[in-house]
């Protein structure tokens, strides 16, 4: 095997092996952005913040709802 193709294949591997680590990087940004939006959305606390009336009225429904259960 002559050595420039040994070179061209070691190129090859340490290029592949950047592009992996770029990949897995952009991969965690977008995980981590990911967690952030899910823990935004399902924020009772501020879901109750943005909509107290719906909040209370459904408070209210579900005490009724529990208190006829028995």
């Amino acid at each position: 095997m002559p050595a420039d193709r040994g070179q061209k294949t070691d190129a090859a591997v340490v290029r592949a092996v950047a592009e992996l680590a770029d990949a897995r990087d952009r991969f965690a940004v977008s995980v981590g952005a990911l967690e952030r939006e899910v823990a935004r959305r399902f924020d009772w606390r501020a879901w109750v913040g943005r909509k107290p009336g719906v909040a209370l009225a459904l408070a209210f429904g579900l005490g009724i709802v529990l208190g006829h259960r028995r």
